[in-house]
């Protein structure tokens, strides 16, 4: 059911609710492997032989190249506190989850929210895992989201 896109994360939140942010996104990494070669049109078939030798043709981000950029950019203006629910759908890649420009002000290592770090520039996410991480935008600009 991974190799056909059929995964993602559940929250089961606290009974008094999570602290209030003002936005919310759930981003979801996961890697491809592909009979074709990066970049081949159309349905490419599953290749056990990539996935044995954990060299993905792709490594995205909510299903798809290019999701969190442009005009599906996540959006926030300063001032304003940002949460993302991250999870790694694997199969094989641990995510080094990054904001480029932001310090994560707070981070729930495998989503669990009676742990937290905090001021974390990078946080490691293993295949199956999750965390939530929360940030403030402090000036204004293009932040990309990396591995």
């Amino acid at each position: 059911h991974i190799a056909n896109g059929m995964y993602g994360m559940i929250l089961v939140e606290p009974k008094e609710g999570l602290p209030k942010v003002d936005h919310e996104y759930y981003v979801m990494q996961s890697d491809f492997y592909t009979e074709g070669k990066n970049g081949d049109q159309g349905l490419q078939p599953f290749s056990m032989a990539k996935v044995l030798d954990e060299k993905p043709d792709y490594v995205v981000f909510n299903g798809s190249v290019g999701s969190t950029v442009g005009d599906k950019a996540l959006a926030a203006k300063v001032g304003e506190t940002v949460r993302l629910f991250v999870g790694d759908g694997g199969q094989n890649l641990t995510s080094s989850l990054h904001v480029i420009g932001q310090i994560f002000d707070t981070v729930y290592p495998e989503g669990n929210m009676s742990v937290a770090t905090h001021n974390v520039q990078t946080t490691a996410i293993s295949a199956g895992g999750s965390a939530i991480t929360e940030f403030k935008m402090s000036v204004p600009g293009t932040f990309i989201i990396v591995d």
